[in-house]
């Protein structure tokens, strides 16, 4: 983690560069403007983690099975993010949601604007507001490394529902908690 990370105090209370991959690119940036002249095409296919760092990585769909949702969600437009078919929910490191998607407002029955601004774990699902859940999230931003799922019943208004859980926290720091409803 240290050693890929520009920016070492990034990850204790700061989500600033939220979606900024500006700040993946330092170093690699002769990369991307054609050093490999025999294939430039082909250098995105062969290398994706370079491409991923200097260009948005194709979020047509998203999908709650992808290895590298996190990052992904990360590069996803509101639009790509409202269209998924699982909830996103992003949230600073205190919990305060920033975005709530249209899966997600509809499972819960909460309009996403009554939501943004509200601490998750205490105000929109306070169901969660223990050690299972918010306790992975907080143990998590703590460390500066997040990515756990685990299945969880979310009973908050609604007749108890079982989801499989996503917690996640992307390069740049942002904090994300995918739902799926089984």
């Amino acid at each position: 983690m240290s050693d890929q990370d520009p920016n070492p105090d990034s990850n204790e209370r700061s989500i600033l560069s939220s979606d900024d991959p500006a700040d993946q690119n330092t170093a690699e940036d002769e990369s991307p403007d054609g050093s490999a002249d025999d294939a430039p095409s082909d250098a995105a296919d062969t290398e994706p983690s370079a491409a991923a760092a200097d260009e948005a990585p194709d979020v047509d769909e998203l999908h709650f099975e992808d290895d590298e949702l996190g990052e992904l969600l990360r590069h996803a437009t509101d639009e790509q993010r409202n269209n998924a078919p699982f909830g996103i929910i992003k949230v600073d490191d205190e919990g305060e949601v920033e975005f709530f998607n249209q899966y997600e407002s509809d499972l819960s029955g909460m309009d996403p604007d009554d939501v943004v601004g509200r601490n998750f774990f205490t105000q929109v699902a306070p169901c969660t507001n223990n050690r299972l859940f918010r306790g992975r999230f907080k143990k998590g931003v703590r460390r500066g490394e997040l990515d756990e799922t685990f299945t969880y019943t979310y009973t908050y208004k609604m007749r108890p529902t079982l989801v499989d859980v996503h917690l996640y926290r992307d390069e740049a720091g942002n904090n994300w908690i995918t739902v799926q409803k089984y």
